[in-house]
């Protein structure tokens, strides 16, 4: 039996406890604009063929490169989803759309054990160094998991590593107050000095989770990379084994420019899980799956709202059913 025969048993248990509720909602709403252009695409699709031919395959291949699955995801699939039409004999268009659904998962979770949680510290404070380019909503990721963790009664930490971009560091401090946090930051000095000290300062303080902002020019990928390597070093040398994330953030809405910014980021540093922002406000909510094939990393967390809420903990079993609800 495939995901989407158990898609409905999972989410039914999943409804019983109020927070996982809760969660179903936000992917079932924040899905929206891709589940209506995406799904009722493959609906159309079913209806319209009575048999699965060429045209058939390539008509979907076109609605899977629209939802911005990508292109070289959508090869892969194509060439899978024609093994599995032919091995189990598969005629009927509407059989196949279950096929399809469980295609999809496996895209995600392959055969690998990715995992969505964040690799907490034994003893001591957690840090979690945070990256990705200007204007991706990474100082407002920053805000929202200090605001998760503090409602769960954790001692947060914000540092500024961003030292030279006009406002970030008061920018920082804002958020700082406002969720009830530690900070550290100065300006126009060297980011891994500010690191230093700011994590001097989280000892001290015994903060249990620590988050670093760290500078978002990737135009000149060489400087960066040194910028990221010396804080790295730094950190390491403080708290033995931290990072202990390095979390990339990424607008979902601008699509393949996402993935490019992945693979441009893997390059340069030790990049261990992703963060999805404003996929509510895209109909391409396919990047999930694309952004996983191309640069195998676990996406850890998604904006499905501007609420401070509304930054949640990735779950690949409730993103399948907010794209497939509709279908079930």
């Amino acid at each position: 039996m495939g995901i989407f025969s158990k898609l409905k048993d999972i989410i039914k248990a999943k409804n019983k406890d109020e927070e996982q509720k809760e969660q179903i909602a936000k992917y079932d709403t924040g899905l929206k604009e891709t589940r209506k252009n995406f799904v009722n695409e493959l609906n159309v699709l079913g209806l319209k063929f009575k048999k699965i031919d060429e045209t058939y395959f390539e008509e979907l291949e076109n609605i899977l490169i629209m939802a911005d699955i990508g292109v070289n995801t959508v090869m892969n699939f194509m060439e899978r989803l024609r093994k599995r039409v032919k091995s189990e004999n598969i005629t009927n268009p509407q059989e196949l759309q279950e096929v399809i659904v469980d295609e999809l998962f496996i895209i995600y979770v392959g055969n690998e054990s990715l995992t969505d949680k964040i690799n907490f510290a034994s003893s001591g404070p957690t840090v979690i160094l945070m990256v990705g380019v200007n204007g991706v909503g990474k100082t407002t990721t920053i805000a929202k998991l200090a605001y998760k963790y503090r409602q769960e009664g954790k001692k947060v930490m914000m540092i500024a590593g961003d030292t030279f971009r006009a406002g970030a560091v008061e920018q920082l401090k804002i958020w700082a107050e406002r969720t009830d946090s530690l900070f550290y930051g100065a300006e126009q000095i060297d980011p891994a000095g500010v690191v230093y000290d700011g994590l001097q300062m989280a000892l001290k303080e015994q903060a249990e989770v620590v988050f670093i902002d760290t500078a978002g020019r990737l135009q000149n990928k060489v400087n960066l990379m040194q910028e990221l390597e010396k804080i790295n070093k730094v950190i390491g040398k403080i708290i033995p084994g931290a990072p202990h994330e390095t979390l990339l953030v990424i607008d979902a809405s601008t699509g393949q420019n996402g993935i490019m910014q992945a693979e441009a980021f893997k390059e340069i540093t030790n990049i261990t899980g992703l963060v999805l922002t404003k996929l509510d406000g895209t109909a391409k909510g396919g990047i999930v799956l694309a952004i996983k094939e191309s640069v195998n990393l676990p996406v850890k967390f998604v904006g499905l709202g501007e609420a401070m809420t509304d930054l949640i903990p990735f779950d690949i079993e409730d993103y399948i059913y907010g794209l497939f609800k509709d279908c079930l």
